[in-house]
């Protein structure tokens, strides 16, 4: 007898054992009411329905958020959701509702829900704020993990500055950002404008959320889904592993001189809290203390640059440039990638057809109207050489791409400012460049990755 009452004993401590090292979950949606839910900027209809929340597109109301009344900062959240075709919407998280911003506009990531042909469900928006920073153009097999018309599982894991996505099992977005730390979960019922969209809906259930043990519990890495660096000035394990390195520490000018001097120029640039600063002259190219040219050259290459435009501004950031091609006035040659503020600087209406536009192969070949630029925050320019073959991309969207050293490039080369100059934009290497057009514009994040 004694012994069967230790074995029930033995039993009942296993038991326990394995019940403590499963993961605590608690549900955010008891399957009944709205209890623990509030209803923020919109007047779209939130309803339950068999274990479900259903919100319902209107029209006439901007976006409308069914928050949480607590919020989380570290967290794995899982939840099943539908869409009916031709609605977008999202899961806010670590997100916010402030008088002081926008009169309480809900601000923050969103688990974006996309039924539309562009296939992002999964990725990652800034919403009101940044907009995308992880576009599912990122992750071509994410891309396909959404089923139109039916249940999809989602699962966030927010941990640190870890942000990961899944739809359906398949791992979509994995970015790092430190923007915001905490904040509430809210389901997004996205505004309409064609009554045709009235009435349709978007339904979530099953919504759990584990804060606790979350390293036990979190998704192995998988080095195959391509990881977004959106901490300033830093270079993870993943970015190392694959051959990026900081061509900017964030802290000094080492690596860095001026197009026409020797040492880093000592006025109209300075370095505050991390980020690179050309500051406001009279206007003019390089004219308060001129542009900026790293200490070597390269040839293949992978270059990331985060820029912050002050209104009106004009700068660039060039790459083939030789500094022995011009001592006199102005900038040093090569070729840009423009930046400037589209609205309200005067560049963006000359040259042809929109070619002196941000993110244009300057006064050579323009950038599409419709980029995706963000006013007012940092943007992600890339500039990706491989051999004759160029691209620009902004914020994760390629906008310009060529080949150079043809007869095509050496004639378009012939209609732009650049034909006096022999032989422009063809030599194998060259230096890369921040311009100093006379305006204020911020530089951060500045990494490279050499190509074969």
């Amino acid at each position: 007898m004694k012994k069967n009452i230790l074995m029930l004993i033995a039993v009942f401590m296993i038991l326990a054992s394995c019940k403590q090292q499963g993961p605590e979950w608690k549900d955010l949606f008891n399957g009944k009411n709205l209890d623990g839910w509030v209803k923020l900027n919109g007047t779209a209809e939130y309803r339950v329905e068999d274990d479900m929340i259903v919100g319902v597109s209107e029209m006439n109301t901007p976006n409308t958020f069914l928050a949480t009344t607590e919020t989380y900062g570290d967290f794995i959240l899982e939840f099943d959701f539908k869409v009916d075709d031709g609605l977008n919407s999202g899961v806010q998280f670590r997100s916010l509702s402030l008088p002081e911003y926008n009169n309480g506009r809900v601000h923050g990531y969103q688990f974006e829900i996309d039924p539309s042909d562009r296939s992002w469900t999964g990725g990652v928006y800034d919403e009101a704020r940044r907009g995308w920073i992880y576009p599912m153009n990122y992750n071509p097999e994410g891309e396909n993990a959404f089923k139109k018309g039916e249940w999809n599982s989602a699962r966030i894991e927010a941990i640190g500055n870890s942000i990961r996505t899944w739809v359906n099992g398949v791992e979509c977005a994995n970015l790092l950002d430190n923007t915001t730390t905490e904040g509430f979960i809210a389901l997004q019922v996205h505004s309409i404008n064609n009554e045709e969209l009235a009435g349709k809906t978007v339904s979530w259930r099953n919504i759990r959320i584990l804060t606790d043990n979350l390293e036990q519990y979190k998704t192995p890495v998988n080095s195959n889904v391509k990881q977004l660096n959106q901490i300033a000035n830093t270079i993870s394990e993943l970015e190392a592993s694959e051959g990026w390195e900081l061509l900017w520490d964030g802290k000094t000018t080492n690596g860095w001189r001026g197009a026409k001097l020797d040492e880093f120029p000592e006025k109209g640039w300075v370095i505050e809290d991390g980020i690179l600063k050309v500051l406001k002259g009279d206007g003019g190219e390089s004219t308060n203390g001129g542009d900026i040219v790293t200490t070597k050259p390269y040839k293949n290459f992978m270059l990331k640059v985060d820029f912050r435009i002050t209104e009106g501004a004009n700068s660039g950031i060039k790459y083939f440039v030789d500094t022995n091609l011009n001592k006199g006035e102005g900038s040093a040659i090569g070729c840009e990638f423009q930046i400037l503020d589209d609205r309200n600087h005067p560049d963006a209406k000359l040259g042809i057809n929109g070619n002196r536009t941000l993110g244009s192969l300057y006064d050579l070949i323009a950038a599409p109207e419709d980029k995706p630029f963000r006013s007012g925050f940092f943007n992600t320019a890339m500039v990706v050489v491989q051999g004759n073959h160029v691209e620009h991309w902004l914020n994760g969207v390629k906008i310009v791409e060529f080949e150079r050293n043809t007869e095509e490039w050496n004639a378009l080369v012939q209609t732009s400012k650049y034909k006096d100059w022999p032989n422009f934009g063809n030599a194998e290497e060259g230096l890369l460049l921040l311009q100093d057009h006379g305006d204020e514009v911020w530089f951060q994040n500045i990494k490279i990755k050499v190509l074969e």
